[in-house]
């Protein structure tokens, strides 16, 4: 298998609309959930959404026609993509760069507004454009016209594991000689009354109104996760390209865990069992010794059930003593829930933890639950020789997924 690193990053999210914005918010413990600005919310007990804010798509690269006929997640992606390409600049033929970027929900925005336009106005009046920008794969296939990449590009769909599952695949892809270089990532703009009506109707989300108690990871007072958007891209590439070209390395990708729970489609196998097997098929292709200090960046949603068996889940996969050594946080208490996005997001947090030798923090928790009885970092980010991280993603439909990353070493 060939050796992969990160070479590039490009973030849009509630916390920064670039790397270096986005990591300072994020180690100085800034939450960017607050009331929803977008929408009225009269009619919702759901009050408050981690939203992107400032986001101007032709600041961000995006020729102004695109900008105006393209939904918001494919805006997100394309402008994360920018930002990691710029970054990167990887010298590639066009058959050997891929694309490998997901969305859990897709063009959400155009589905309400095509809708909206039919029930008023019959059918002849539903825009030509309404069926290529609402599917899940129309980001991956615009950024693969915008950079010329002829080759594979697998857009994956699984709710909110989608991104770490589409960088996990494109590591796959690299180290298995399909490409030398891949775009991967994922993208999520479904903060809209109807996407927050059915989350909420099914007992997932906080009702809480006030923005700093409401994504509280692993805390005893949580009832729920907060809805985030926006987009995480990483550019992949070969180790020995990178090193040939004397690009910049932010971590190299170690391992790859994808197992289901196969056992209901919203909540989680009760024994973390599944989840546990996707962390130790990433670790085992990744070198772990006792001299590793590991972080995990936990899928840690805020829900009830998420957090306790994301815990037991751990201990399974580590063992209670290591476990215990193990640095955990949850950035969802500062992004919220970027659903598509945000194993992708993460991801890019993990790598900036390996390389700068700090652990963000999982703000908000105060009060520990029992059942979440690990170190999670609470409150401030903590320096910390780290030399190996996991990133957890668990989805709806009982898909698990785990990247590990390791700090990298010339």
């Amino acid at each position: 298998m060939r050796r992969t690193v990160i070479t590039g990053m490009g973030v849009i999210s509630p916390v920064g609309n670039d790397i270096p914005a986005f990591w300072d918010n994020l180690v100085n413990g800034v939450c960017g959930i607050g009331p929803i600005r977008s929408f009225d919310t009269t009619d919702l007990s759901v009050k408050v959404a981690a939203e992107v804010r400032d986001f101007d798509p032709v600041a961000r690269g995006i020729d102004p026609a695109t900008a105006r006929k393209t939904d918001l997640f494919t805006l997100y992606a394309m402008a994360a993509a920018h930002q990691a390409m710029k970054e990167s600049t990887p010298d590639v033929a066009p058959e050997r760069l891929g694309v490998y970027v997901g969305s859990g929900i897709g063009g959400i925005h155009t589905f309400i507004n095509e809708c909206r336009k039919l029930e008023e106005h019959g059918p002849n009046r539903v825009s030509p454009l309404f069926i290529p920008n609402m599917i899940a794969n129309i980001a991956a296939g615009n950024i693969a016209i915008a950079y010329n990449a002829q080759g594979p590009c697998l857009p994956v769909v699984t709710a909110c594991a989608t991104s770490t599952h589409a960088i996990g695949e494109a590591w796959l892809a690299i180290a298995h000689g399909y490409a030398d270089v891949i775009i991967a990532g994922g993208t999520e703009a479904a903060i809209t009354p109807l996407a927050i009506g059915g989350f909420n109707n099914s007992r997932a989300l906080s009702r809480s109104a006030d923005p700093k108690r409401a994504s509280i990871p692993f805390d005893l007072k949580r009832d729920g996760f907060v809805m985030g958007e926006g987009a995480g891209i990483v550019i992949l590439e070969t180790y020995e390209r990178a090193l040939a070209r004397g690009a910049t390395i932010y971590a190299e990708v170690t391992g790859y865990g994808n197992t289901c729970d196969a056992f209901h489609y919203t909540a989680p196998r009760p024994d973390g069992s599944s989840a546990a097997r996707a962390m130790n098929l990433a670790l085992s292709t990744s070198g772990q010794t006792r001299d590793d200090l590991l972080y995990i960046n936990a899928h840690g949603t805020s829900t009830p059930l998420n957090d306790p068996i994301e815990t037991m889940a751990v201990k399974l996969a580590l063992g209670e003593t290591q476990a215990r050594k193990a640095l955990i946080s949850s950035t969802k208490s500062m992004t919220g829930h970027m659903l598509g996005a945000a194993g992708a997001v993460e991801i890019i947090a993990t790598a900036l933890a390996l390389k700068e030798g700090l652990v963000p923090p999982t703000i908000g928790l105060e009060n520990p639950d029992p059942q979440c009885d690990l170190d999670y970092v609470p409150g401030k980010a903590r320096q910390a020789k780290i030399t190996l991280a996991l990133s957890n993603s668990l989805g709806f439909g009982g898909h698990n997924a785990c990247v590990a990353l390791r700090k990298f070493k010339d």
